[in-house]
C-alpha cells in the first residue's frame, strides 16, 4: 500500500508528523505499507527552519513540488500541474491532505481527477463565510474525500448536514493533541528566555499572522496599544516574523514605552515550552490557541469566529473579534489571573494518528 501525504505549509507538518510515525511503527509488521511526504513548497522555504524536522523526530519530506507564490490562483494551478505529474509517475493508493490551504485544494482535486482514494485531515472546520477562500477549500476538499478525518462531534456533524455518506465520516479526534503530548517532556526552554528576564507564568506570549489584521494599522494600533495598557506591566513577548514583525514594531515605537518585546520566530520545541509556561497567550491562530487550551493557559483569540469552537466552550480560549475595548476587558482578567474555568474537550488523547492509519490499512 503507496499512502502520500501532502503538507501545503509549515504548521501542516505538525498535524501530519505523528501519522507519519504512527504508518512507521505499523511497518514494523506490515512492511508492504509505504509512504511519501510531499511539500508543495520549495525546499529552501525559509519558513522551515532546519531544526524542525528534528524537532518533530520525522524525516524532511521526500518531494518537493517546489510552488512559491502570492497569488491563491496561481498556487492552486501551480500545485494542480506538479502534483499530476507526481501521480502520473508514482503508483498511489490514497493520498492524505491537511486542513484548508489553496495547494491542499489543488491536490484534492488532482487525486481525484487521477481516480485516486482521497482522505482529509480535519475535516468538517467551518467558519460559514463564504467570503473567505479558506471556506471555499474547505468546501471543496470536504465535497470530494473518500474518507473525512473528523476533530469532534461539531466537525462530523457539519459534514453530515452537508450531505458526506456516514461512511466516510471518521471521528478520529484532534490530530494536533498527537503531537502536543508527544512532545511535552520534550519541550526546550528557549535560551533568550533569560536575557530577556521572562519567568515562567509571568509573561504574555503575542502572535499574529492574519493579513486583514496586519492590514488595518490604525484598529492595530488601538489592541497592541490596550493589550499593554491592561497587562499591568507583565512583559508581552511577540515571535514574530516578516510584516507582522514590521507593523507591530513601528506600533511599539509609538507608545510611550515599548513594552512588546519582539523576538525572532522560535524553534518548535522552543515554541512549545514558551506557550506552555506562560501566563496567557493572545494570538489569532487556531493552532496555538488548541495548544492553550491542551496546556490550561488562559488564551484570547483576535477573531470573531473560531473552526474549533470547543476551544471556547470547553478550553480555555475566548473570542474578541478585532474589537480593542474586549479585548481590554479579557487583557486585564488574565493579567488579574480571573480567568474561566476550563478543561480538555474529547478524544483530545494523542490517539488521531493511530486511529486514522488503522482505517487507511483497514
Amino acid at each position: 500500500m503507496n499512502i502520500c501525504i501532502v503538507a501545503g505549509a509549515r504548521p501542516n507538518f505538525v498535524k501530519v508528523a505523528p501519522i507519519i510515525r504512527a504508518v512507521e511503527k505499523v511497518r514494523v509488521t506490515r512492511p508492504d505499507i509505504h509512504y511519501t511526504l510531499v511539500y508543495a513548497g520549495r525546499n529552501d522555504d525559509p519558513t522551515l527552519e532546519p531544526s524542525l524536522f528534528n524537532d518533530l523526530q520525522i524525516a524532511p519530506p521526500t518531494v518537493f513540488l517546489g510552488v512559491d507564490s502570492a497569488s491563491l490562483n496561481e498556487i492552486t494551478g501551480r500545485v494542480m500541474g506538479e502534483f499530476e505529474q507526481y501521480l502520473l509517475s508514482h503508483p498511489t493508493d490514497v493520498v492524505i491532505v491537511v486542513d484548508d490551504l489553496a495547494s491542499t485544494m489543488a491536490a484534492a482535486i488532482v487525486t481525484k481527477k487521477q481516480g485516486v482514494r482521497l482522505a482529509h485531515l480535519v475535516a468538517g472546520t467551518r467558519s460559514f463565510d463564504i467570503r473567505m477562500p479558506k471556506e471555499i477549500n474547505r468546501l471543496v476538499i470536504d465535497g470530494l474525500s473518500d474518507l473525512l478525518f473528523t476533530a469532534g462531534d461539531g466537525a462530523s456533524n457539519i459534514v453530515t448536514r452537508e450531505g458526506a455518506n456516514l461512511s466516510k465520516i471518521y471521528k478520529v479526534g484532534n490530530i494536533l493533541m498527537d503531537s502536543l503530548r508527544f512532545n511535552h517532556n520534550r519541550w526546550t526552554k528557549p535560551d533568550c528566555m533569560e536575557r530577556l528576564g521572562l519567568r515562567d507564568r509571568q509573561y504574555i506570549v503575542f502572535t499574529l499572522n492574519r493579513k486583514a489584521l496586519i492590514a488595518d494599522k490604525d484598529n492595530l494600533k488601538a489592541m497592541v496599544r490596550v493589550m499593554v495598557e491592561n497587562a499591568n506591566g507583565i512583559p508581552i513577548v511577540a515571535p514574530l516574523r516578516g510584516l507582522a514583525a514590521a507593523v507591530v514594531s513601528d506600533i511599539n515605537n509609538q507608545l510611550p514605552q515599548p513594552d512588546v518585546i519582539i523576538t525572532e520566530p522560535f524553534g518548535y520545541l522552543d515554541f512549545g515550552y514558551l506557550t506552555a509556561h506562560a501566563l496567557g497567550i493572545v494570538t489569532d491562530s487556531g493552532n496555538v490557541a488548541e495548544e492553550a487550551t491542551f496546556n490550561s493557559v488562559p488564551c484570547i483569540t483576535l477573531n470573531s469566529y473560531t473552526e474549533h469552537i470547543e476551544t471556547v466552550t470547553v478550553g480555555s480560549n475566548v473570542l474578541v473579534g478585532e474589537d480593542p475595548g474586549l479585548l481590554a476587558e479579557n487583557m486585564g482578567k488574565m493579567a488579574r489571573g480571573e480567568w474561566k474555568t476550563c478543561g480538555i474537550p474529547d478524544r483530545w488523547d494523542g490517539r488521531a494518528a493511530e486511529r486514522i492509519v488503522q482505517i487507511l490499512i483497514g
